[in-house]
């Protein structure tokens, strides 16, 4: 009996991959990141909204209570924390601070300092209104 020798064939699994497989991977994966990445920012920057949307609703809140019991309005917004109607002056989230807060003082100047609180960032939001007037 004699035995078949295959002489230039390998038999068996390949090592590595050829170039083609390569490209064509690395333009399946760079397909869906295009499509996932502005997504993804999306999301970012529409949860952001949602956040000052519920800071700002937290504070007008803390200084309707403060009228209320007050009979006027707070002179600042750190005086909501020393009165404990708010924990701390909470950040806003498009601009990573306390301190860009806008004050919308009262019609009347002897009633306090803060009738209204607006956001300081910049821009427009994903539905087009500028965040200083939200």
């Amino acid at each position: 009996m004699e035995r078949v020798r295959l002489a230039a064939w390998r038999v068996g699994p390949r090592n590595g991959f050829t170039l083609v497989e390569l490209l064509v991977v690395m333009a399946i994966i760079a397909l869906l990141l295009a499509l996932a990445v502005p997504r993804y920012f999306k999301s970012v920057t529409r949860a952001e909204e949602t956040v000052l949307r519920e800071n700002l609703t937290l504070m007008r809140d803390a200084v309707d209570k403060y009228y209320a019991d007050n009979a006027k309005y707070p002179p600042d917004l750190q005086e909501l924390v020393t009165k404990r109607y708010l924990r701390k002056v909470p950040h806003d989230p498009l601009t990573g601070t306390a301190a860009t807060w806008v004050i919308v003082p009262p019609d009347d100047p002897e009633k306090g300092g803060v009738y209204d609180v607006k956001s300081g960032a910049p821009g427009n939001s994903l539905a087009g209104t500028p965040y200083a007037d939200w």
